[in-house]
């Protein structure tokens, strides 16, 4: 079980689910995961619903953005990299062949954000963390505990996020398919890169601990979400991806945890 104070530069700290019926996906997860909710207004009679074990926050859902919902986006998990600067990340990314969508913003007190498109098209969110840190609890139960990019090019893919986030990048031994494991500045295992199947968009997976895989999963579908892939043995544990009920994609991994 990993409790957190603080994120080294560069590190996945938080998670959170844009989706189509917000009440719907929190009475799923909290099935799933037993997350304990608090609803904070964000304007325009919406909330943004912080999940949390234990008393410590672990991922949130919100609804999804009009824009997204009439561009026909599915339902989708986001992910975010702590950063020194949000403004000096989405400048250099900007630079490295990046889209950047739109400016930085402050999220009230808790801190400052960007959204960014990849150079091969995966989105995903920089925190310049203020009072929220991100998840104060990791590799545990119903917790953030991985984060995977699907690329169809892994090389470009991994040259981009170490000069912009400072990531080592090094094959990952053992494995059927080649794998990429991410390391940030520490020497933390901070996530990993695959080969994109043909039919299968650039995203970065959020994936979520379970103490009891095949249990999880049986939940999943019991609660109405979708199996899609495993359980698949990796030798240090097994994993498998579901779809949510709205649509949004995420993965259970059962076996050791880092601290």
């Amino acid at each position: 079980m990993g409790e957190r104070t603080q994120y080294t530069a560069g590190t996945f700290s938080w998670a959170d689910l844009a989706t189509t019926d917000q009440a719907a996906a929190k009475r799923f997860y909290t099935g799933l995961f037993g997350w304990e909710f608090t609803d904070n207004p964000v304007g325009d009679d919406a909330v943004y619903s912080m999940a949390a074990l234990g008393g410590r926050w672990v991922a949130a859902i919100s609804p999804q953005p009009a824009s997204q919902r009439e561009a026909g986006a599915p339902p989708a998990w986001n992910n975010y990299v702590t950063v020194p600067s949000a403004d000096d990340a989405l400048e250099e990314a900007s630079q490295l062949g990046a889209t950047v969508m739109g400016p930085a913003f402050d999220v009230f007190g808790a801190g400052r954000m960007g959204v960014v498109q990849d150079p091969q098209g995966a989105f995903f969110m920089v925190w310049e963390a203020k009072d929220h840190i991100g998840a104060g609890l990791v590799n545990a139960h119903g917790a953030l505990s991985w984060n995977e990019l699907a690329t169809p090019d892994p090389e470009a893919s991994g040259a981009f996020y170490s000069r912009l986030l400072g990531w080592s990048v090094e094959p990952f031994e053992g494995m059927e398919m080649p794998y990429l494991l991410i390391k940030t500045r520490d020497g933390r295992s901070n996530g990993g890169i695959r080969l994109a199947a043909s039919t299968e968009p650039c995203y970065w997976l959020t994936y979520f601990g379970t103490d009891d895989l095949d249990a999880t999963l049986a939940q999943a579908r019991e609660h109405g979400g979708t199996a899609l892939m495993g359980p698949m043995d990796i030798g240090v544990g097994k994993l498998a991806a579901v779809q949510d009920p709205q649509g949004a994609v995420f993965a259970l991994y059962g076996g050791h945890f880092d601290d």
